[in-house]
């Protein structure tokens, strides 16, 4: 494990993983061992990076948070490997992707359906306020499975204790919730631009089960960026990258290497 201090001081963990160009992996709400599947398919060809978001794993945390500072976080990592580094976020990792990438020097960029509200769904969510309401009643587990049942089932599915039994990340993702409590608020504050400066190639992926509304913030995403490829996948949902390693890791594959396969 190594670790680079941000601009607030605050000591950021990342893992490395293989050798050469270097590709940081940035998680969402969920932990860094989100990217468990997805390592060993790119470290026989690039130097992964895995960032440990702040406040989750390895990483140091901070009384305050913001969206600010954890795009920080992520500059002080691209900072700290050698090299022009391609970013591949997911949810909340893709949001923070998109904004280092604004600012920093990337080579290339990828967002699975980065966690971008917009429209009416921007304006009612409380996805927040929601799961702060379980936290101060003393029920995290709940406040985590509301959670759960928004970002990955769009607020609908039938038997979701069936679901979260087979879902390897439950019961541990429980002890993340004030934090994922908090990166949901930066989300709901969050207003994607008319139009997003990123000079580098970028790939906007989705999945046809994903949730509506984050299927809707990575089109939005689309528009707010000319130069893009868009790709979704048949059949998955937004844990896309864990659901079918194989053919997310192919399209990124391609994609880096100037390909398209689909």
């Amino acid at each position: 494990m190594q670790t680079v201090t941000s601009a607030d001081g605050t000591r950021i963990a990342f893992e490395r993983h293989g050798e050469g160009p270097p590709l940081i992996l940035l998680h969402g709400g969920s932990a860094p061992q989100y990217w468990k599947p997805v390592v060993p398919r790119f470290a026989e060809d690039y130097t992964v990076i895995v960032p440990h978001r702040r406040g989750v794993g390895e990483s140091d945390d901070s009384a305050e948070y913001s969206l600010e500072r954890g795009v920080a976080d992520v500059r002080a990592v691209i900072d700290a490997v050698d090299g022009t580094p391609v970013l591949f976020g997911h949810s909340f990792g893709g949001l923070l992707a998109i904004e280092a990438a604004r600012t920093a020097s990337v080579a290339k960029l990828v967002a699975y359906e980065p966690a971008v509200l917009v429209g009416e769904y921007r304006q009612q969510a409380g996805l927040a306020s929601q799961m702060q309401k379980r936290i101060d009643d003393g029920d995290r587990r709940e406040a985590m499975k509301f959670y759960v049942r928004e970002v990955m089932h769009g607020g609908d599915i039938d038997d979701l204790d069936g679901w979260l039994a087979e879902w390897p990340p439950w019961p541990d993702i429980v002890a993340l919730t004030e934090n994922i409590a908090r990166i949901n608020r930066a989300i709901e504050q969050y207003r994607l631009p008319e139009s997003l400066e990123i000079d580098a190639p970028t790939l906007l992926l989705t999945g046809t089960e994903g949730p509506p509304h984050l299927r809707d913030g990575v089109r939005a995403v689309g528009e707010a960026l000319p130069d893009n490829q868009f790709v979704e996948f048949g059949g998955i949902g937004h844990g896309g990258p864990t659901e079918a390693p194989d053919r997310i890791t192919a399209e990124v594959r391609a994609f880096i290497g100037g390909r398209k396969l689909q």
